[in-house]
């Protein structure tokens, strides 16, 4: 019988490689021919004309990362609504608990006027 431990060692073993051979393949391959516009703060696009720092509501953020919460909920409700029929009671309460969790994050963020986009 094999070690078990030989897997994990072969495992982290390439999710060390992976990333480090297309780093260093890029770093020895790349041309390196700076010049002061590449080296320019504003390579590509406009200088900036006036103050550069703009105030952003971060309501929006708020917005967005709801918007991401309910999204990525729903993707895990998914599978679990198909499977519906051929699982235990139990799961079936678990997901009802976890809707329910949903509904009041929902609750949570409507009474805090959180999406309004105003």
């Amino acid at each position: 019988m094999e070690n078990p431990w030989i897997y994990i060692g072969l495992f982290v073993l390439i999710g060390v490689i992976i990333p480090i051979v297309p780093l260093a393949a890029s770093a020895i391959l790349a041309p390196h021919k700076p010049n002061p516009i590449k080296q320019s703060t504003y390579e590509c696009g406009m200088e900036t004309v006036g103050d550069n720092w703009v105030q952003f509501k971060s309501q929006y953020y708020i917005f967005a990362l709801a918007f991401l919460i309910f999204d990525v909920e729903t993707v895990f409700l998914f599978p679990w609504a198909l499977a519906l029929n051929v699982t235990p009671l139990f799961v079936a309460a678990e997901g009802v608990i976890f809707i329910l969790i949903l509904l009041a994050g929902l609750y949570f963020v409507w009474q805090k006027r959180m999406l309004e986009w105003v």
